[in-house]
């Protein structure tokens, strides 16, 4: 039974006091919230949540365990998570650990016992914001440093693959920019049969038509598009040369390569149930996401994008697809992982369009 008191300090003062379980370090990061009823092993490795303190809004986190098989990473970085109930007793024949020892392992602090959706309803008025993880019963100097404190603009750096190397398939030889990947865009391009070599985040233009790709894949990725500036100069020398298919963070930076801008949203998209419209099919999507920022819509004129498609809760782009040359991108994660299946096509979709550049250039 949990019994030892842990403290969620947030930058506007607010203390919410619970029960410890995970790392017992203190921890500070951006507070965010993710609205997922499962999937939790997945929502915690994905590497777009480096820096943040993720809070669960559904109220038991943890009742299947985590397994060997569906981490999107190895190493997560994720700064902390803050649930309603921790189960300590998983039930899942999958399950090699419970949500704590994974957490432990992993030197990351949960804390348990809060009203979650209560911290979600601040998050979604106030914005999202600063935070830590803490033991410590005296909070306002915490508060003081929270208010004072900046984030770091290096994330994707940190979390990029160092090196180069190959996950084999036999068909179209795809080239993935390794902005903080998750692991199931390489297994799902592997499953559409592309032969995936995963390359570091400041890989040049240059570097890459060398590999003589058939198409380039833009992963997702944590912070601020902006602040990659390698990614936007190894885009935009990459636009009309090779077919590119970007997603979240990828699918910020061809809008900003483009000319486009992005900005900042007040608590973003975080869940595996966020409703988007297909502009082209008219079809509504149930997908997943997991995004603070966004394309700004009205920045996208004279640019030669297009919206394919739109968050039906808030308006904001979610797809965009380039006029003239073979480019399209998503906001949300056709890969899913843990979410619906249903814009996995877009996968099928870069094929066909790696398909029509070869016949094109043999023509």
């Amino acid at each position: 039974m949990l019994t030892e008191k842990r403290y969620l300090v947030l930058e506007d003062g607010t203390v919410y006091e619970g029960y410890r379980f995970g790392s017992d370090r203190t921890a500070e990061g951006e507070l965010v919230f993710n609205t997922a009823m499962t999937g939790a092993q997945e929502i915690i490795t994905d590497l777009s949540y480096t820096d943040q303190i993720i809070t669960f809004s559904y109220p038991l986190i943890g009742n299947t365990g985590v397994n060997t098989e569906d981490s999107e990473t190895l190493v997560p970085s994720a700064r902390g998570v803050v649930v309603r109930e921790a189960c300590s007793e998983p039930s899942n024949f999958r399950a090699s650990e419970s949500l704590d020892s994974f957490l432990r392992r992993h030197n990351i602090p949960g804390i348990s016992g809060v009203d979650t959706r209560s911290i979600t309803r601040k998050i979604r008025n106030k914005g999202v914001m600063k935070a830590v993880m803490t033991d410590e019963e005296n909070h306002e100097e915490l508060v003081e440093l929270l208010q004072n404190s900046s984030f770091r603009t290096d994330q994707v750096k940190r979390v990029s693959t160092r090196a180069p190397y190959i996950s084999s398939g036999p068909g179209k030889r795809v080239i993935l920019i390794d902005y903080g990947k998750k692991e199931n865009i390489v297994r799902s391009l592997n499953t559409f049969g592309c032969d995936v070599t995963v390359v570091p985040h400041d890989t040049t233009a240059e570097d890459i038509l060398r590999m003589k790709p058939d198409g380039v894949m833009l992963s997702n990725g944590p912070g601020n598009p902006e602040d990659v500036g390698s990614g936007i100069r190894t885009v935009k020398n990459l636009i009309g040369r090779v077919p590119l298919f970007g997603i979240c963070l990828g699918h910020q930076l061809i809008g900003l390569a483009c000319g486009a801008k992005t900005f900042k949203m007040k608590f973003g998209h975080r869940g595996s149930n966020q409703p988007v419209i297909n502009h082209r099919t008219g079809r509504v999507e149930i997908t997943s996401q997991n995004h603070g920022f966004a394309i700004d819509a009205d920045s996208l004129q004279s640019t030669g994008l297009e919206i394919t498609h739109t968050a039906l809760n808030d308006r904001t782009v979610e797809g965009i697809r380039h006029v003239k040359h073979p480019v399209f991108s998503v906001q949300h994660h056709p890969e899913a992982s843990a979410g619906p299946h249903d814009s996995e096509y877009l996968f099928g979709e870069f094929v066909k369009m790696m398909e029509t550049k070869k016949e094109a250039n043999n023509a």
